[in-house]
């Protein structure tokens, strides 16, 4: 009875609020978004403005932009390894003194992910897969540049010390309105890995405006570790409009001479939405693994579960 009373009286204080009040809170809200997106756009363009000063006395202003900026907040886990928060930036810059197609890019991210040139369906943040945490975030730095629609060139550091160079060749086949194909090969060299490669392979089906089946394989080889590593997602997207989603994928990966035929293997639901006047996109992640090894008693399961919230500027 006093738990029904409480819920009645607090629906009365609801409905009596001031409507002005209501809408003032919105907008206060909607204005601190706001101005956290326009702080962090004009330190990018502040940076990227100093570095394209090396290059040339064009000021920024004629012609220079920031694109594909992002700044991520997440936490994943599971059962079987150790998890920590973890904060992310991504942004390309369009330098009025370099040429049309060159550009620089710049954030903190997954570093393997981004040397290998991994899908976003492998990204450490979304497979919750066993990952090494201290090569897990890096900040770099470097200039690419553009050669027709297909290939790309980077040149640029790790942590201020770190050299890496990285081409990638795309080609797109789309048979019908509902088949996409894509096959893309990227070569990287870095002082850790030195040459290697990354062959991507996927085949995407369109059932219907909002429903698709996508297959995603990825091959990478090392000259310091030539043994193929394999990655391979099967998976369902749904999109259910004002930028909700939602996907049920099965990840696997394995490793060639390398124990088990399959290193890892599991399920993986992601849900996807805007919140706060889609200012901000908030991620939940629930997964379940099964990690292989070679002593079939010691197999065991885990389950995993991530979070997360970015901005885009």
């Amino acid at each position: 009875m006093l738990v029904t009373c409480f819920i009645a009286l607090a629906s009365v204080q609801v409905k009596a609020q001031d409507p002005s009040r209501i809408s003032s809170a919105n907008v206060q809200d909607e204005s601190g978004v706001e101005s956290a997106r326009a702080a962090v756009r004009s330190a990018t363009e502040w940076v990227a403005s100093g570095i394209d000063s090396w290059f040339g006395s064009k000021p920024f202003s004629d012609g220079g932009k920031v694109s594909d900026g992002q700044i991520g907040l997440s936490w994943y886990g599971r059962q079987d390894q150790a998890s920590d928060p973890t904060v992310r930036f991504n942004a390309r810059l369009r330098l009025p003194n370099l040429e049309a197609q060159t550009y620089l890019f710049t954030g903190r991210d997954n570093w393997q992910g981004l040397i290998t040139d991994q899908p976003a369906a492998f990204a450490t943040k979304q497979r919750l897969s066993q990952t090494d945490v201290a090569t897990d975030r890096a900040v770099f730095v470097g200039i690419g540049r553009s050669v027709g629609e297909s290939t790309d060139m980077r040149l640029g550091f790790k942590d201020g010390l770190t050299l890496f160079a990285q081409g990638k060749y795309r080609y797109r086949w789309l048979p019908t309105l509902d088949d996409e194909f894509e096959f893309s090969e990227t070569l990287f060299l870095t002082t850790a890995d030195r040459l290697g490669s990354s062959t991507l392979f996927s085949y995407q089906y369109k059932l219907s405006q909002t429903l698709a089946v996508r297959l995603l394989n990825v091959v990478t080889v090392t000259q310091l570790d030539p043994n193929a590593e394999w990655n391979g997602s099967l998976g369902v997207y749904r999109s259910i409009g004002q930028q909700r989603s939602l996907s049920l994928e099965i990840l696997a990966s394995s490793k060639h001479n390398a124990g088990p035929a399959l290193k890892d293997y599991g399920l993986q639901a992601r849900w996807e939405q805007p919140v706060d006047h889609d200012r901000l996109v908030g991620e939940l992640i629930i997964g379940r693994f099964w990690p292989q090894s070679e002593d079939a008693s010691a197999r065991s399961n885990a389950w995993a579960l991530g979070v997360g919230i970015k901005m885009n500027f």
